[in-house]
């Protein structure tokens, strides 16, 4: 495949900030190990986002201004605080969470997403395994978005008309949010919702694989 050039688009803090704009007062919201880390930092105002950590905590808020704790970190190993009235759980209460339909929205790393909604994000062929409980946050929270790179390190398109590597999880992605796009699936359908300042709809195409229809958000739309 042939590399591409792309322009840099949003930094990771910047998407982090994007992607917090658009969750809704009231969430319970996994955050998945890679760029969804930096969310339980960005500020929210008027909103009480209850941030959730696969592997047992409720109400995370961001890494400590202090000493850390060594036992309180999010799902990436990196300390966090809690916020009041957080609570801490083993791993089968914090699955039957995950599992039981009760996250209102999981944002999970991708590596490759199709123009169909399937996530790959567990594994790169000849590297290592790293599923965590990325399959059942995806197959169990309402809604399931994806923050990632729209290129890969090598500068190829990440969101593909097929996925090449092994599959999270087969049509669940609802949104995709990229450092230079934001994309929604529509009744199916790959729809590009908003451009990165400073990116055009036609620069996207040559950088995006994957077939998509354009229906961008008038503003204030995008909840």
């Amino acid at each position: 495949m042939t590399t591409i050039t792309a322009p840099t688009g949003l930094s990771r803090a910047e998407l982090a900030r994007r992607v917090a704009g658009d969750l809704v007062d009231g969430w319970c919201v996994n955050v998945g190990i890679g760029a969804p880390l930096q969310l339980p930092a960005q500020a929210t105002p008027g909103k009480e986002i209850l941030y959730h950590c696969e592997h047992g905590l409720l109400g995370v808020g961001p890494a400590p201004d202090g000493e850390p704790d060594p036992d309180v970190t999010d799902a990436g190993k990196n300390p966090v605080t809690l916020l009041d009235g957080a609570a801490s759980f083993d791993s089968s209460t914090s699955f039957a969470i995950a599992r039981g339909g009760r996250l209102d929205l999981c944002v999970l790393g991708g590596l490759q997403v199709s123009e169909r909604g399937d996530l790959a994000n567990w594994l790169v062929p000849g590297g290592n395994p790293g599923v965590g409980g990325a399959m059942d946050l995806a197959a169990g929270a309402r809604r399931v978005w994806v923050m990632m790179d729209h290129l890969d390190k090598r500068g190829n398109p990440k969101l593909r008309k097929e996925c090449t590597f092994p599959l999270t999880g087969a049509g669940v992605v609802d949104r995709v949010y990229t450092n230079l796009a934001v994309f929604e699936f529509v009744d199916g359908v790959l729809t590009l919702r908003e451009c990165a300042p400073g990116i055009t709809p036609e620069q996207l195409g040559p950088l995006t694989e994957a077939t998509f229809q354009i229906d961008l958000w008038n503003q204030g739309e995008s909840e």
